[in-house]
């Protein structure tokens, strides 16, 4: 240290000496004021004699100065190796990530309308509501189904009733009472030829008038059709029903058994229930309102599934078939993250857009996920380029160039690189002197210089 210090020792006793000298000088000039001539060349040489000994001392300051640090930047230690993790290149097909916009829908959507008319007494559903099937969703006034219900029961009776006179036959009181009428009408029947033959002897005797004689001869022809009348139903009745008859009498029980319990259903129908599971998107009435028949009570849709639309860019259309798989994001859930298949591919593009829809099926979809909500999916193509995938880590970005740095022999190797392809946390990359297998830094590039020591640290 104390030869370090040498040259500013020397400067300053110098610079005190010149300065007393310069004093010295001063005061003598004072003491003895000499002539004008002889002080102009006192001041020339003390002049001459300032820019001597500064120069002196300035070349004594820098050049031992240079002299002593090169021996002493001999000395100064190399940096210590720089701690760094490293991976290795791997070969692969190149992919890209391509984000696609889409939307949420319901692929069921039902409207319950009513299957039979009347007032709405209740309403039980609001708009949100879960509902399952056979769940009730609205109960009509049935006085008027009951009625009905009445009638059709009443004419069921009567119909049974005549299938049973039928079945069982005619009645042996009411056979006499046939076979009576049959006497009956026989017994006119021959009063009435009496008459006519009486009539025809007084005509041909001139003692009445042709006219009395055709009366006689009608009143016979129809006590004789009286008579033929009572004898066919005298043999029914002794005969009993066909079986053409009971057969079509049973056809009208049949048909008024219809008729009852079409009327139940219609009473069944005044509470309308759900067919199908689902959330009620949208109510339609309210208690007091009057149902006509197929009118519209309330908007289910499917809770259970979920479809989702999305849009492929026009460069990608016919590209893309079902079965690929896809990242499903959406805003309005930040931490969800949904993997599925493409479910079908719609075989045209949309007129406004140019784009191509295709189809996701969530079947279990999370909670808050609703029909209208916007959604993104994230799809991974593959691509024909054959290239090395490293992590993105691995790559530095310095003036608009990226940069990877191999490991050979304890020493950094700076090499340029170009992405290829950006897969999300990995990348393809291509460059001069890259190999499959290649160790790269994977951590600690940042600041790493080509030619630098490095120690390899973790896996």
């Amino acid at each position: 240290m104390s030869e370090l210090q040498a040259p500013d020792t020397i400067s300053e006793k110098q610079s005190q000496n010149l300065q007393q000298d310069i004093d010295d000088l001063l005061i003598g000039e004072k003491q003895y004021k000499p002539e004008r001539k002889h002080q102009n060349s006192w001041l020339g040489l003390l002049l001459f004699i300032s820019i001597a000994m500064n120069g002196v001392a300035l070349w004594r300051i820098f050049s031992p100065a240079e002299q002593l640090n090169k021996p002493a930047a001999a000395t100064v230690k190399a940096p210590p190796p720089r701690a760094v993790e490293v991976t290795t290149l791997a070969s692969g097909n190149a992919t890209r990530s391509v984000q696609l916009l889409g939307q949420v829908e319901s692929p069921q959507q039902a409207t319950i309308r009513a299957q039979t008319g009347g007032l709405i007494k209740k309403v039980l559903v609001q708009a949100g509501d879960r509902v399952k099937p056979g769940m009730a969703i609205a109960i009509l006034d049935d006085a008027d189904q009951k009625l009905a219900l009445s009638r059709a029961e009443a004419q069921l009776a009567q119909q049974r009733n005549n299938l049973a006179r039928l079945e069982v036959g005619t009645r042996q009181e009411i056979i006499a009472q046939r076979r009576a009428a049959v006497s009956s009408a026989q017994a006119r029947e021959r009063e009435a030829v009496d008459n006519l033959r009486r009539n025809s002897e007084l005509v041909k005797q001139g003692a009445i008038a042709q006219r009395l004689l055709v009366e006689a001869r009608a009143a016979v022809d129809e006590a004789r059709g009286e008579t033929l009348e009572a004898q066919a139903e005298l043999a029914e009745a002794e005969a009993g029903a066909t079986r053409e008859e009971i057969a079509a009498q049973r056809a009208n029980v049949a048909a008024a058994v219809a008729a009852v319990n079409q009327a139940k259903l219609a009473i069944s129908r005044t509470q309308i229930t759900a067919t199908s599971g689902g959330v009620v998107l949208q109510r339609q009435v309210s208690p007091g309102d009057y149902l006509q028949i197929g009118g519209e009570i309330a908007t289910l849709i499917a809770g259970e599934r979920l479809d989702i639309f999305l849009e492929l860019p026009e460069q990608l259309s016919g590209r893309v078939a079902a079965g690929t798989r896809v990242e499903l994001t959406a805003r309005a859930l930040p931490q969800w993250r949904g993997n599925a298949r493409i479910t079908g591919v719609v075989p045209s593009a949309e007129a406004a857009s140019r784009r191509q829809r295709v189809r996701v099926r969530l079947d279990n979809p999370p909670q808050g996920l609703l029909p209208g909500m916007a959604i993104t999916g994230n799809l991974q193509l593959s691509g024909n380029t054959q290239g090395l995938v490293v992590s993105r880590d691995a790559l530095t970005r310095r003036a608009d160039k990226w940069l990877l740095f191999a490991v050979e022999d304890g020493k950094a190797k700076e090499l340029e690189v170009e992405m290829v392809a950006d897969m999300g946390e990995k990348v393809a990359i291509s460059g001069t002197g890259l190999q499959n297998g290649q160790t790269v830094v994977l951590r600690g590039g940042d600041g790493l210089r080509d030619g630098a020591n490095v120690r390899i640290v973790g896996g």
